[in-house]
């Protein structure tokens, strides 16, 4: 499976610089909460980059069939046609790393590596689980 994860003894020093990658390729915008990773405050008072897990609660939760699994990468895509913005999805997630825009289908994390490549500290990576 495919996803994007955090690598360990790497510190987070929260300049945002993935979270504008993801929101300005997705959503043409810089906004927080348009970004499919979020920065929280870490147990030690440093940042923690949170990440889509690739769990498929968001699947369990869609009514509407939007939601599957690519059977080649195990990444959990939105069928933006079917989606129909209820939010459920959103109120699923354990990670609370998914997107819900007015008037707009939701959005997840597609591992798609654009906020690896923005971080300066190379804290992100895709990895095959």
């Amino acid at each position: 499976m495919k996803k994007l994860a955090v690598k360990k003894n790497v510190e987070c020093m929260a300049c945002l610089a993935c979270v504008r990658a993801c929101s300005e390729a997705f959503y043409k915008d810089f906004d927080q909460d348009l970004s499919c990773i979020r920065i929280v405050a870490g147990k030690n008072g440093g940042a923690k980059p949170m990440t889509c897990i690739q769990c498929g609660k968001c699947m369990k939760a869609c009514e509407h069939e939007a939601i599957t699994q690519n059977p080649k990468t195990g990444v959990y895509m939105i069928n933006k046609k079917k989606c129909v913005g209820c939010g459920k999805c959103v109120e699923a997630c354990p990670m609370h790393v998914m997107v819900l825009k007015e008037e707009s289908p939701a959005s997840k994390c597609i591992a798609c590596g654009i906020c690896a490549k923005a971080c300066p500290m190379e804290l992100l990576e895709i990895v095959e689980k």
